[in-house]
């Protein structure tokens, strides 16, 4: 059975992996702070809902505009839900890996 760790690692990997960012370094427990500070700080709800808006406000801060496209958001939503919706974190570490 994978620890908690591994599991957050993999699947942070796949996320990644299906954004087309294989690049990019993410701080798994930074954001697992912030998302404690909301669920304790203002309502457990918050967490999912401030990391997100975090992640968002920290692209859009890259980009040249600061419009959001929300076909572009609604389709990032999609990836994660059905990635998620299809994760078993009992399984085996993807093929490739």
């Amino acid at each position: 059975m994978k620890s908690q760790e591994e599991t957050l690692e993999e699947w942070c990997r796949s996320l990644l992996q299906a954004y087309e960012l294989e690049d990019v370094q993410v701080d798994i427990n930074a954001i697992l702070s912030l998302a404690g500070v909301a669920a304790h700080s203002v309502v457990r709800p918050a967490a999912p809902l401030t990391t997100f808006i975090a992640g968002l406000a920290a692209g859009l801060s890259t980009s040249e505009g600061r419009t959001v496209d929300a076909a572009a958001m609604e389709s990032a939503l999609s990836v994660a839900k059905k990635l998620a919706g299809a994760y078993d974190a009992e399984a085996p570490e993807t093929p490739g890996e």
